[in-house]
């Protein structure tokens, strides 16, 4: 495992796909929390959430960097390298996003 992420370059400025988790949504299910992918934007739900479709995204797509997006944290994780990334701005949320906690 890194020390560092070596993946900064994939962060982007992105629209969020949805205004929750986007998977949730179409099946009727329910999140925790919400990770934005930060190379497409893809909105899904965290690890704690019973289907995990953030860690889904990056593992069909391979895009490393989320943030952590309800409201938006200020914080980055690279799946990747396993560590926390500084982003350079956060994602303006697009609400309202449904709370189910």
């Amino acid at each position: 495992m890194s020390k560092h992420c070596t993946h900064t370059d994939t962060i982007h400025h992105v629209t969020p796909s949805a205004r929750g988790c986007e998977e949730c949504l179409k099946s009727g299910s329910t999140w925790v929390h919400l990770r934005l992918c930060r190379s497409c934007g893809h909105v899904g739900c965290c690890d704690d959430s019973p289907n995990r479709h953030a860690r889904a995204h990056y593992k069909e797509t391979g895009h490393p960097i989320i943030e952590g997006y309800d409201p938006p944290e200020g914080w980055g994780w690279c799946y990747t390298d396993r560590v926390m990334v500084e982003l350079p701005d956060t994602t303006p949320q697009v609400g309202p996003i449904p709370r189910y906690y």
